[in-house]
């Protein structure tokens, strides 16, 4: 999964053997959490799913809504960080939306079960935990209005950004699109029609 990566830092056997294992416990936790809903799901149930013990789990995780705060904050982290990094790489405005619709459109394709998790259970976080996803979509947005400010400096902000929600709820519709076709056929199909709500050209050479 894009959004669930160990953490960095000095590797012995025994940290990635547990980096290794609060993986799994989040990869578990995603598919459970997207079928059965959060309240649906017992930390026995996380602890069966990734191969350990329920209170092999609290050796990772202080509890359930730990790791459904983990899951959460962590895409949102790395949406952030990841569309600031295309964005750096990018020389115009324009070709970093492109940039930044195959940026998040690989992020939806490869983690369906993480945006249905989003979609369903946000509220089940902490009040903390909540206010941090918040913000850190808040910042995403605001990446990808300054960008369609740019592209289209006539438009107000506030109809820039209503054109932001748009093209994430036509990128993150992967877990139903993928229930119906591969993701080389969605793929092309999402990223062309996300194009088309920001009103950006597809790149030169390439229609």
């Amino acid at each position: 999964m894009a959004t669930i990566a160990p953490s960095t830092g000095p590797s012995t056997p025994r940290s990635r053997a547990k980096a290794d294992r609060r993986l799994a416990l989040l990869e578990a936790a995603a598919g459970l959490f997207a079928r059965s809903g959060f309240n649906g799901v017992s930390i026995e149930d996380l602890g069966a799913a990734a191969g350990v013990s329920g209170p092999a789990v609290y050796r990772h995780f202080s509890g359930k809504q730990a790791v459904l705060a983990a899951l959460l904050v962590g895409a949102s982290a790395d949406l952030v960080a990841g569309g600031r990094t295309v964005v750096a790489t990018e020389p115009d405005a324009a070709a970093a939306l492109r940039s930044l619709v195959r940026f998040h459109l690989a992020f939806a394709l490869a983690n369906p079960d993480v945006i249905r998790v989003q979609d369903r259970d946000l509220d089940s976080l902490a009040d903390t935990e909540r206010h941090e996803v918040r913000a850190l979509q808040r910042a995403y947005v605001e990446l990808w209005v300054r960008l369609l400010g740019s592209v289209h400096p006539a438009v107000e902000a506030q109809l820039l950004r209503i054109r932001a929600q748009a093209t994430f709820g036509l990128l993150n519709s992967t877990p139903h699109s993928m229930q119906a076709s591969s993701a080389r056929t969605v793929r092309p199909v999402l990223e062309e029609m996300a194009l088309a709500a920001l009103g950006v050209p597809v790149a030169p050479g390439t229609a």
